[in-house]
């Protein structure tokens, strides 16, 4: 069994754990932490929690990144699903609604002379996309390869009245 050292705190620590300022928020001791760093730590929580990539949250749900865009007279959809096969996507439609949901089960074991390592991750997802006035879901097609998914859903032209309206330059208020 490997030998691990035992280290022991001076006493002068606990008062600040005492006082409640050995929180998580603070990498050391309250008293002892430069501003600038805790403004830095600050901003990096901030970035990680608003940046819009494809994560896990606690309750195992994960977002995979989609792009929707109307092109050539289809509804082009394509989904970023990287680790996943063909079988772990259920792709179907619900009213005027595509869905995308599945699960990602990712298991990694390492093992060498004297290490083992074993993670595992698990995410479900479900992703909804409102289809257009004029779209032809029985002829949506839907293709799987090396992790992304694309779906085109046809359109049928919808012949509406289209005015131009004219853009004046001046100091009149618009009625």
């Amino acid at each position: 069994m490997p030998e691990v050292p035992v280290v022991k705190e001076p006493k002068g620590r606990d008062l600040a754990r005492w006082f409640g300022f050995d929180a998580p928020l603070f990498r050391g001791n309250f008293f002892t932490v430069s501003p600038f760093a805790l403004m830095r730590q600050f901003t990096e929580e901030m970035d990680r929690f608003f940046t819009p990539v494809a994560r896990t949250d606690e309750a195992g749900f994960w977002t995979p990144t989609i792009e929707v865009k109307q092109e050539k007279g289809k509804l082009l959809v394509t989904a970023e699903l990287p680790g996943l096969g063909k079988d772990d996507v259920k792709v179907h439609i619900d009213g005027d609604t595509l869905v995308l949901e599945g699960e990602r089960r990712r298991e990694k074991e390492e093992e060498r002379e004297g290490y083992y390592h074993s993670e595992r991750t698990y995410g479900r997802f479900y992703r909804a996309v409102p289809l257009p006035e004029g779209a032809k879901v029985e002829d949506t097609a839907a293709q799987f390869n090396n992790g992304v998914l694309e779906i085109a859903v046809p359109l049928s032209e919808v012949k509406g009245k289209t005015k131009e309206v004219p853009v004046t330059e001046g100091t009149k208020k618009a009625a």
